[in-house]
């Protein structure tokens, strides 16, 4: 894992240099006392050459003793992920490949914007989920990501912007979140930290489909947004989409999201992707605006991102729009995702390249008209 790495001791059994990498403030205040056995504030030192300065290598630690320095070389290690494929759409957007210690890999993806600058990234390699319309889901699962591969996503892809810093972070890349609470809470504590990479809480979103308890696990632990997979407006429509649909139906999900802890003036956000004949009709909207009747929150409509692994098709436009309008009218705040970086499969539900996969046959004639 990438929390260690075996080295060879002055006994010439191996020894475990510890990670520092995930660490919260806290956790290397803690380290410093009680593994380097100096004062609290070496570990604050060790936190901002880290995270603020994004510091490599202890000899480049100036304010730090050389004898400590040669000390944390023996016992200690800072890890990176391996850039394994850096690609740049027509838009902006960049989609970064990157290489873990066990061999895996994960993508994450960098967006653009007039006013923001926001990475999307994963929290887990693959994803058990299996959404049908989701292509991570079609590549299968191996397992979760550290502190160290979630937060290093951030720190690596802010050098691709020496210009511009991250402004947002949105945790809707390869994975469930909320099935890796225990790595992504504290990697998103370091992110949020003045001394670290200094990102807001207001600036953070957890995206999940609902799973019930971990979903109230987060809103006892958490202040970051929240934002919600929900995609269908019936548990047929939304179960043939979601399998997790038969274990939380849409009454029980619709529910426990009344009852999630908003901090104050914050909304959940719906995600809602747009299928072609299948979830996109004015009767799925106005299905959709009963649904959140009496609940605070707001919609992004997201136009399905085409790809060859999976049948479904990106709506008509005058559907879309039709689908917005019936919203709008209800007075819900929605917004209609721009596509980003499709021409290099960076967009909504397009991460795969984590994994080669093969493309589904090509449909027979009058397939698409009898499914």
């Amino acid at each position: 894992m990438i929390e260690q790495l075996a080295v060879l001791g002055s006994s010439g059994e191996p020894e475990a240099r510890r990670d520092l990498v995930g660490m919260t403030l806290a956790e290397l205040c803690t380290f410093a006392e009680d593994v380097l056995g100096e004062r609290s504030f070496r570990g604050k030192q060790l936190f901002k050459w880290i995270y603020q300065k994004d510091c490599r290598d202890f000899r480049a630690m100036t304010d730090v003793a050389r004898a400590l320095r040669e000390r944390l070389l023996e016992i200690a290690r800072i890890s990176r992920l391996e850039e394994r494929s850096v690609q740049r759409s027509r838009d902006g957007t960049i989609k970064f490949l990157w290489g873990l210690e066990d061999g895996l890999q994960v993508e994450s993806v960098l967006i653009p914007e007039d006013r923001r600058l926001t990475l999307c990234i994963s929290t887990q390699v693959g994803c058990p989920l299996a959404c049908d319309f989701c292509v991570t889901g079609k590549g299968g699962y191996a397992r979760n990501l550290s502190r160290a591969e979630i937060v290093l996503q951030v720190m690596q892809a802010q050098q691709h912007s020496p210009d511009r810093r991250i402004s947002n972070i949105v945790l809707m890349g390869m994975g469930e979140p909320l099935l890796n609470l225990d790595n992504v809470l504290p990697a998103m504590e370091v992110v949020q930290e003045n001394d670290g990479l200094g990102i807001s809480h207001r600036r953070i979103t957890l995206s999940t489909v609902g799973l019930l308890p971990q979903l109230e696990e987060f809103g006892r632990r958490s202040r970051l947004n929240l934002a919600v997979s929900l995609h269908g407006t019936t548990n047929e429509q939304r179960t043939r989409l979601m399998p997790i649909n038969r274990k939380y139906p849409l009454e029980e999900l619709m529910e426990s999201l009344r009852r999630f802890p908003l901090p104050h003036r914050k909304q959940i956000t719906i995600e809602y992707i747009l299928l072609k004949g299948v979830n996109d009709s004015v009767a799925d909207a106005h299905r959709l605006v009963r649904l959140l009747r009496g609940l605070p929150a707001k919609v992004n409509l997201i136009p399905y991102n085409n790809n060859p692994f999976t049948e479904y098709e990106t709506s008509e436009q005058r559907d879309i729009l039709a689908f917005q309008d019936v919203l709008m009218a209800a007075r819900i705040h929605t917004i209609t995702r721009l596509n980003r970086g499709e021409d290099i499969s960076a967009a909504c539900g397009q991460l795969g390249g984590y994994k080669q996969q093969r493309p589904r046959p090509v449909a027979a004639a009058g397939a698409q008209e009898q499914r």
